[in-house]
């Protein structure tokens, strides 16, 4: 037997976010502060505006903010990258993180860091692996119901958790998940 590089996106994603959070110790958090954090009321006429509005996937506080996004990318990642294909997957990973990172910019007085709307758009998007035309899947309105009702409660919670965040991507992953079901 052989180790075998199975999921490239997701495996690549987990590694770059793996050395940027090592650099940036090595940077004294310098490094996510300047490139990897999608940061409120940005000036437009910085071109650094328009990476960090992507780039926020990338990084993370800290290695317990990074494993807890990566157990479920890494769980359900290499999943939808075979059902979705490499290239695909990654194109909805960027519009997930695009999308969260200007309407953060745009709604939001706070930064917002990590790859959880990533991690939403994969759990919602996830059950969908068994969607046939025409149906509902129960599993998904089952996720729906309990991962999106648990954000929106938590929104009232006084911590550092984007449930924005979340929310943006289990929409991104809805949306991806019924127009890849039709036709």
């Amino acid at each position: 037997m052989k180790i075998r590089y199975n999921s490239p996106v997701i495996l690549s994603f987990a590694l770059i976010c793996s050395g940027v959070l090592l650099l940036d110790h090595t940077t004294n958090g310098s490094l996510m502060k300047s490139f990897f954090i999608c940061y409120p009321h940005m000036e437009f006429t910085n071109p650094f505006t328009y990476l960090r509005i992507f780039s926020h996937a990338i990084g993370h506080k800290d290695w317990s903010h990074l494993i807890s996004n990566f157990t479920l990318i890494l769980l359900i990642g290499p999943i939808l990258e075979e059902k979705y294909g490499s290239k695909r997957l990654l194109t909805m990973m960027i519009i997930s993180a695009g999308i969260t990172g200007l309407l953060n910019t745009l709604i939001f007085p706070t930064g917002l860091l990590g790859a959880s709307g990533i991690v939403f758009m994969f759990i919602i998007l996830g059950s969908f692996t068994n969607f046939k035309s025409g149906d509902i899947p129960l599993t998904f309105i089952l996720v729906i119901l309990l991962f999106l009702t648990k954000e929106f409660v938590d929104a009232f919670a006084n911590d550092s958790v984007s449930q924005f965040a979340h929310i943006m991507g289990g929409i991104c992953g809805s949306v991806f998940g019924f127009k890849s079901k039709k036709g």
